[in-house]
């Protein structure tokens, strides 16, 4: 089981936050550090700002070693395809093959109309995220010397030399996710290396999997080709006290966490890991959402992982 740690910028960070838990992430022996890509907070002030995603994940590239790098997941109101294209491969050089894409269609009215980002209805905005994918996967695939061309309902490429490639050949991984019924399991399979469901319960879970499963067969895929994982919060205490004091600190309630995260004692988050592994999970996000609680990231290294390999 892959444990990789997922922050929340957005919530409260500055770049030297981020880039602690980066390091703590690495040196503890986990397998990706990945950030959300938002530009408002939620039931917070947010305070000192937003960080973008990857500006981030440029510096982090150039700033670690060993660990995977992502966004679960960059929107695709944000950046223009070809834009994002150049990017990620831009980012992929800087890690020397690290980097991963997790994209979706984008949901959080509020932080558009802050920044003054176009934000239209939700079967246009999954509409162009099928575009993104497509594009940017022919971006990255077209033969160097040879030229990349698209005509779409909102994105049309003309002639593009489609350069930057990035390190990872034939491409950096693809992170599809959520819970819709049809799309979203269409798209992770033409497109996805991974499918992440975020926040949900095991039996959910198991259900997106298999609509995912089914929809790589039919698409001439083995169901086995996907990664299936989930995104959880985090928030777990050596002692019930512990547990107790780190919910207070997110501002959650300890039963509501216990039914929703990987949280309570170091059993009952290890017995929750495994539930989803039980239906099909192999990768765990683990949403950490104080970061500057590093104590945390070392009692799951310490006394989680080790269980779980």
């Amino acid at each position: 089981m892959d444990l990789r740690i997922f922050t929340e910028p957005q919530q409260g960070a500055t770049y030297d936050d981020l880039l602690a838990v980066a390091r703590a992430t690495e040196d503890l022996g986990f397998d990706a550090f990945f950030r959300s890509d938002h530009y408002v907070a939620m039931n917070s002030a947010g305070l000192p700002g937003p960080t973008d995603a990857w500006l981030t994940l440029a510096a982090l590239a150039v700033q670690t070693d060993r660990i995977r790098l992502g966004t679960l997941v960059t929107s695709a109101t944000f950046r223009h395809p070809g834009q994002l294209a150049i990017q990620v491969a831009q980012v992929d050089q800087m890690s020397r093959g690290r980097v991963e894409l997790g994209l979706g269609a984008g949901w959080f009215a509020e932080e558009h109309a802050a920044y003054g980002i176009p934000f239209p209805s939700l079967g246009e905005r999954f509409d162009k995220l099928e575009e993104n994918f497509a594009i940017i996967t022919g971006m990255w695939d077209t033969a160097e010397g040879e030229t990349f061309d698209y005509a779409g309902k909102h994105f049309t490429i003309e002639n593009s030399p489609a350069l930057p490639k990035p390190t990872q050949r034939p491409r950096p991984p693809l992170i599809v996710g959520g819970t819709g019924p049809t799309r979203t399991p269409a798209l992770a399979a033409a497109y996805a290396s991974e499918f992440n469901v975020p926040f949900v319960s095991e039996a959910t879970a198991a259900q997106m999997y298999e609509r995912v499963g089914d929809a790589c067969e039919a698409a001439g895929r083995a169901r086995t080709d996907v990664v299936y994982s989930a995104a959880l919060v985090l928030c777990v205490g050596r002692t019930e006290d512990e547990f107790v004091r780190r919910a207070a600190a997110i501002g959650r309630e300890p039963a509501e966490l216990r039914e929703n995260g990987v949280a309570g004692t170091v059993e009952e988050a290890i017995a929750k890991i495994e539930s989803f592994r039980a239906v099909g999970a192999r990768r765990i996000y683990l949403q950490v959402l104080d970061l500057s609680d590093l104590d945390h990231l070392e009692l799951v290294a310490a006394a989680i992982a080790p269980h779980l390999r």
